[in-house]
């Protein structure tokens, strides 16, 4: 997040994105009755708050992948591809063969549950460097060589499901998106540990300074010894293994893979929620915490939509509409010209 001098807090990016998510909740609790209610049942947290914490899972780490591609001023719209590939490679190593064990139908896999979440996540990986290859290697341009997979990731994703909708019935698999862990669904679990390593790695060592350099000037950034390909590598291929972490979770929390629904619009999504949180898409620095937030805001959004009884044609209306004023808003020209505020100093 930029530094800001005191009392300069509410003329950053992130402020204008809490102070939306705020207004939203506000909004909630007058029009949503039971909306900040929170029920125990069977040691399990359940109500509206738990929900979208549990639905914006899979879009924050695909956020968290997406804030460092972003910050080497690149972009990677095949996520939600890599989301559908991954669902369908973990569907078919799992697989639902139907035994019959002392007259009980048992479900077991093709290969251990592990090795299954391995494989997936490896391909995914390799998704994400194949992306960096094209990228820092070939010298195509990000949306391009990402756009490429973008659109045959679906056709390979409908290859390895034959263009069918693979039920998993392994009922171990559902935990990951629809288990809980002392008493709060196993997803937010997942979004913590990835959050908590890429601030580790990013912040705690050097890494996200050579990132943050090759975003703002790669000529530069060469100059000084920074290997600027390597850099592209290591940022793609994490992005495609945070797609493939929220590609489990999708398959898992709807028990099947969809070649062709299955992680529609993430990609949209996460670059809106980078956005929101004051990343900028020119490159340079990078605001995990702001890409929480931005994905945090979109999920809550949609929920209201959905609570108030929003007619669905209209759905996508008012999202944009919220977004463009809260994006205004961030804009330091924008309250310059509006609220005569001046930027926060970098």
């Amino acid at each position: 997040m930029a530094v800001k001098a005191k009392g300069e807090f509410y003329k950053t990016s992130i402020f204008w994105a809490l102070l939306a998510l705020g207004l939203l909740l506000l909004f909630n609790l007058a029009a949503t009755p039971g909306f900040f209610k929170i029920e125990i049942k069977d040691g399990h947290l359940y109500g509206s708050l738990i929900d979208i914490l549990n639905r914006s899972s899979s879009l924050i780490i695909i956020a968290i992948g997406m804030s460092l591609v972003i910050a080497t001023k690149g972009i990677d719209i095949s996520v939600g591809s890599t989301v559908a590939i991954t669902g369908a490679m973990a569907a078919l190593l799992i697989g639902g063969n139907l035994q019959i064990v002392d007259g009980v139908q048992t479900f077991t896999t093709n290969v251990p549950m592990a090795v299954a979440i391995l494989g997936a996540l490896a391909l995914a990986t390799a998704i994400g460097l194949w992306n960096g290859v094209l990228i820092s290697r070939i010298g195509m341009q990000p949306i391009i060589a990402t756009l490429i997979l973008m659109v045959a990731g679906r056709g390979i994703a409908q290859l390895l499901t034959n263009g069918q909708i693979i039920t998993i019935y392994y009922k171990p698999y559902f935990f990951i998106g629809n288990g809980f862990l002392l008493g709060l669904p196993f997803s937010i679990y997942l979004v913590l540990i990835v959050l908590a390593a890429t601030l580790l790695f990013t912040r705690k060592t050097a890494l996200g300074l050579y990132i943050e350099s090759v975003g703002i000037n790669p000529v530069a950034s060469r100059v000084t010894g920074i290997d600027e390909k390597k850099i592209l590598l290591f940022v793609y291929a994490f992005s495609g293994f945070c797609a493939g972490i929220a590609g489990l979770i999708v398959s898992s929390n709807v028990k099947c893979a969809d070649g062709i629904n299955a992680g529609e619009m993430f990609e949209l999504d996460a670059i809106l929620a980078v956005a929101i949180g004051g990343t900028s898409i020119a490159g340079g620095k990078f605001f995990l915490i702001g890409s929480v937030v931005g994905a945090l805001l979109i999920q809550t959004l949609k929920t209201t939509i959905y609570s108030i009884g929003v007619p669905p044609e209209i759905n996508l209306i008012i999202e944009a509409v919220v977004v463009f004023i809260v994006m205004n808003i961030q804009s330091p020209e924008f309250r310059k010209m509006v609220f005569r505020m001046k930027p926060a100093r970098e």
